[in-house]
């Protein structure tokens, strides 16, 4: 990961060795709870069908599951479990509720934090410049479940347009894919013979019609921030309050995870306040604070006219106050 500060002024090599030691009962309590509220939320969703309740646990389960990508991304950075192969086992289970099948998504993912903000091969910038029409579009889910769609159907005819997939991993991309498709296609079979609505209301509409509320946290951390290759400039974490810190696993500590991304979740928050110790405040905005200036800003100007090295949304009484001494 390219950084233009020099991350030994954080932390020196036995503060870090300890912070990045992993724990299998760390992962099984956040995964259990994550988990376990889904099935509780399920639970009262299905009492509820046939009442107008039915709206308020359709909410709760489908923010739920939303949040589960927040698990599939740790779980690619392999800090969940201690114990490897359960990393990749639940990564792919939770990209498959998701819609994002996981090693396509590692892929993109790992190329994001290698060159994160650069427009040519940061894995999760290769778009357009935003307009108001187009973030709003995104924001609300409507072009991102149709980018997931079209994208896992592209990449199953063999079609990989992306270019942070390289050559040798293209074949598993490809296969993944087509996995994926088949799968969907014989829950949807099976619940056609069985003359079941199960997937629809408990899975694809709550999910679905909450995106909104995930785009939130997943608009927040890096949009309006500099481009220059400097990760306390190119990268914000969010104000929020615990509940919302366990249902992110933690994200919102997203500078500290961009500086060290080897640092299981569970530790972001102690890794957040060495981060301010040793460079000053970090850019921090609160979810709804953030969408109302980046509206503001977009309905002024497209993202192609803000200036691309300068941070351009920052909370109304301004942004971080100081930064570490560039490395060398």
């Amino acid at each position: 990961m390219n950084t233009a500060f020099s991350r030994r002024t954080i932390l020196q090599p036995p503060e870090l060795r300890e912070l990045c030691r992993k724990s299998d009962l760390a992962g099984w309590l956040q995964l259990g709870s994550h988990c376990g509220a889904i099935a509780v939320a399920a639970w009262f969703h299905h009492l509820a069908l046939g009442s107008w309740w039915v709206l308020a646990t359709g909410s709760v389960l489908g923010i739920l599951i939303n949040f589960l990508y927040a698990a599939q991304h740790e779980l690619s950075h392999a800090t969940v479990f201690r114990t490897r192969w359960l990393n990749e086992f639940f990564g792919r289970i939770i990209g498959f509720t998701q819609f994002f099948p996981r090693d396509f998504d590692q892929i993109m993912h790992f190329a994001h934090h290698q060159w994160t903000q650069d427009w040519e091969r940061d894995g999760e910038l290769v778009r357009e410049p935003y307009t108001l029409k187009s973030y709003l579009l995104w924001l609300f889910g409507i072009t991102y479940w149709k980018n997931r769609i079209y994208g896992t159907t592209r990449r199953a005819f063999g079609i990989i347009v992306e270019p942070f997939v390289r050559k040798a991993q293209e074949t598993r991309v490809i296969w993944e894919s087509r996995f994926h498709l088949i799968a969907y296609f014989l829950i949807l079979v099976v619940s056609v013979l069985l003359e079941s609505s199960a997937f629809l209301l408990f899975w694809i509409l709550p999910m679905v019609l909450t995106k909104p509320v995930h785009q939130l946290q997943n608009t927040i951390e890096h949009l309006g921030l500099s481009h220059e290759n400097d990760i306390l400039e190119n990268t914000r974490s969010t104000k929020t309050n615990a509940l919302m810190r366990w249902l992110c696993w933690q994200m919102p500590y997203h500078t500290a995870h961009h500086a060290f991304p080897g640092v299981p979740f569970w530790k972001l928050r102690k890794l957040d306040a060495i981060v301010e110790r040793a460079a000053g405040e970090v850019h921090r905005m609160g979810w709804i604070e953030f969408q109302l200036e980046v509206i503001r800003k977009l309905s002024k100007m497209d993202e192609q006219d803000h200036p691309m090295n300068e941070v351009w949304v920052v909370p109304r009484a301004g942004g971080r106050t100081s930064r570490i001494p560039a490395e060398g």
